[in-house]
């Protein structure tokens, strides 16, 4: 039991990886193809993929077997945060926003815990509160722009381009209730659901894309960037994550989540070309600091490894 929970913990570790570079791969791919087209792509030949594995393994029956409440609400749950964090990319203004939006996503590591408190009765001390303060305040930092912080600049940038962050805040609720909801509802239960929840966000945003066409220009670049989207931060990133959040330690590996801002900053400024500024640093900073000192906060269960 304990072999497969550590196994379980490796899984979600490996995911965070793949996770990483996901902000800078859709930015750029959304300027080439349109942020629908990307993504409506990226989880279609993902879940045309997951799903024929299911298939051809004879594992199809047991993702279809997995309680309703699971695959009907952590599978919402899935589509809307999928929606949520790739338009949120794809509609930024330009690639700092796009940085700044991806920095408000990590919030889910900190709001994990928070909503792990009613979900899973998770028992927190004193400390709690002021890293989720602390979580907040470097989401509210990120969007400062560069050179002028004040609250009066972080109102006039949310007021002048709301919806990336907007929707990088539903992505980060959504996402910290589906890592609970998944844990108490399928637990140790067996089966698969991810391939489904993917295919089920590609036909969602296929038939967004059908309805509001946008012009495309493919690349080999893009081609490639597709490929690898489609391949591991789509399908086995979530796929590695949904078994780490079921069976694996759930603290252990959203407390190592919480590096994911830092490591996704880096890359996004790396591949995209963007100089990134000290607030920038300093937001993903409070955010890792916050959710680190909520993962402290937490009172483990005896026995929990």
């Amino acid at each position: 039991m304990q072999d497969r929970k550590r196994l379980s913990t490796a899984m979600g570790i490996v995911a965070i990886l793949f996770w990483s570079g996901t902000v800078a791969l859709a930015r750029s791919l959304s300027e080439s193809v349109g942020a629908v087209t990307a993504v409506a792509l990226a989880y279609g030949i993902g879940g045309v993929l997951g799903c024929a594995y299911l298939v051809v393994t004879g594992r199809l029956g047991g993702a279809l077997r997995l309680p309703r409440a699971y695959l009907v609400g952590c599978g919402s749950l899935f589509v809307v945060y999928i929606v949520s964090i790739y338009l949120a990319v794809g509609l930024a203004a330009g690639r700092q926003q796009a940085i700044e939006v991806g920095i408000i996503n990590y919030l889910w590591p900190a709001l994990t815990l928070v909503f792990g408190i009613p979900i899973l009765r998770t028992k927190v001390r004193a400390a709690f509160v002021p890293g989720v303060v602390l979580a907040l305040a470097g989401a509210a930092l990120a969007p400062i722009g560069l050179g002028d912080y004040s609250f009066d600049a972080l109102t006039a940038n949310l007021r002048l381009h709301p919806a990336p962050y907007l929707l990088a805040l539903v992505a980060a609720v959504t996402w910290a209730l589906y890592s609970n909801l998944s844990r108490r509802w399928a637990g140790d239960a067996q089966g698969q659901g991810v391939p489904l929840f993917v295919l089920a966000t590609g036909l969602v945003l296929l038939g967004v894309r059908w309805l509001r066409p946008e012009e495309s220009h493919w690349t080999g670049r893009a081609a490639w960037e597709l490929a690898f989207v489609a391949v591991f931060p789509t399908l086995l990133a979530y796929a590695l994550w949904d078994l780490a959040v079921r069976r694996g330690n759930l603290p252990l590996v959203a407390s190592l989540s919480y590096l994911t801002p830092i490591l996704s900053t880096a890359i996004s400024a790396a591949y995209l070309g963007v100089a990134v500024g000290w607030n920038l640093w300093a937001a993903c900073g409070l955010v890792v600091a916050g959710a680190f000192l909520c993962k402290w906060s937490v009172v483990e269960p005896q026995g929990d490894v």
